[in-house]
């Protein structure tokens, strides 16, 4: 269907429109309230999104405008949990003969938690220095430990590589994983913002966004220690992140943007700074699928909105009851990365898979 404003947005009929105000992250608490994180705080809403309460606490640096910068959980001993960006000392810096960051490139990863539901924070860390950007991933294990998945820019070339960061004690210190290098060469080349979802056995796996026209996955048999099974995945993919989730059914499901449009060939971007090899760019469609073994097999992508000449990039979803998926875009724009038009959705996982596969 059509966007009944007139704005050129394609939307799939079996998707909802989504009266939230926000586009996440979201977690549920148990009052079935929702609770968020963005640049004025921790808020509550009562209203499915709607509206917001005035934020409980504060922690500055966070920047609501930068989607897939800072997530918050709740583990299941109650703790809030948030890891973010933290843009109160950024600065990007790039110098485009040697592809190389400059020594004053810097946005760190800091974590914190709260023990009286959102009102104080403790336990305040810095997780990685240097430049660090967006990520696709955090969790909480079947075993309690928080998993999350993050990217780091690396030198000599510059190129981005990918680890985990997890705790065994609901947020209070955290270790590193190995870094999962693919190479790479240009500030947007190399293992990018990862995603991850815990598989029926007990493995962790990562999809990672890359220059190679398809995801990368990455297997962990030790719950995000370490990553040593990394190999080209079968879902193609341009040169923009996904949202793993594994669902209350037990299906994983995948939202993001593939390397080419439904029905054409999307026109490569020549080498450059960002990349040292050509890399699709495209970002008109959100496609979703599904998977019944781990992600093993997947269901036929299907598109579930368009936005012809714009932009529907940088997904989240969100389980807010079982089955009932809210997924929102990040970067929502009706041209290139002007004109800003949210997108927020909802869908019904049965009937979805009824009516769409």
């Amino acid at each position: 269907m059509n966007d009944s404003s007139g704005n050129g947005r394609w939307i799939h009929p079996l998707c909802h429109p989504l009266e939230a105000s926000k586009n996440g992250p979201f977690i549920t608490l148990d009052d079935d309230t929702l609770m968020t994180i963005d640049s004025e705080g921790l808020k509550i809403s009562s209203d499915e999104g709607r509206t917001w309460s005035p934020p409980l606490s504060t922690l500055p640096g966070i920047k609501s405008e930068e989607p897939g910068s800072h997530y918050i959980l709740q583990t299941r001993n109650k703790t809030i949990v948030t890891i973010y960006l933290d843009f109160t000392t950024y600065r990007f810096s790039w110098n485009d003969e040697k592809s190389e960051p400059g020594d004053d490139c810097k946005l760190e990863l800091w974590a914190a938690r709260s023990l009286d539901g959102g009102k104080t924070w403790i336990d305040k860390q810095k997780l990685l220095e240097g430049f660090n950007a967006n990520f696709f991933g955090f969790i909480q294990t079947r075993s309690g430990r928080i998993v999350a998945t993050v990217e780091h820019l690396a030198r000599n070339p510059g190129r981005l590589v990918a680890c985990s960061l997890i705790s065994d004690d609901e947020g209070k210190t955290w270790r590193r994983s190995n870094f999962i290098d693919l190479g790479g060469r240009g500030h947007h080349d190399g293992a990018m913002e990862p995603t991850v979802a815990e598989l029926s056995d007990g493995r962790l796996l990562m999809l990672i966004r890359t220059t190679l026209d398809r995801f990368w996955e990455a297997i962990s048999e030790d719950g995000g220690e370490y990553w040593r099974i990394i190999k080209p995945s079968r879902i193609d993919a341009s040169n923009s992140p996904g949202y793993l989730l594994r669902l209350k059914s037990n299906r994983l499901v995948l939202v993001w943007n593939r390397l080419n449009p439904e029905g054409r060939v999307w026109e490569k971007a020549k080498p450059g700074p960002a990349s040292e090899r050509p890399v699709s760019w495209h970002r008109e469609e959100l496609s979703i699928a599904f998977s019944e073994d781990d992600g093993e097999k997947w269901t036929k992508p299907v598109v579930i909105a368009r936005q012809k000449d714009g932009q529907l990039s940088y997904p989240f979803v969100f389980e807010r009851r079982p089955g009932e998926l809210w997924i929102t875009a990040g970067f929502a724009f009706k041209k290139g990365w002007w004109e800003p038009l949210p997108l927020r959705l909802k869908l019904f996982e049965d009937e979805f898979l009824r009516g769409a596969l």
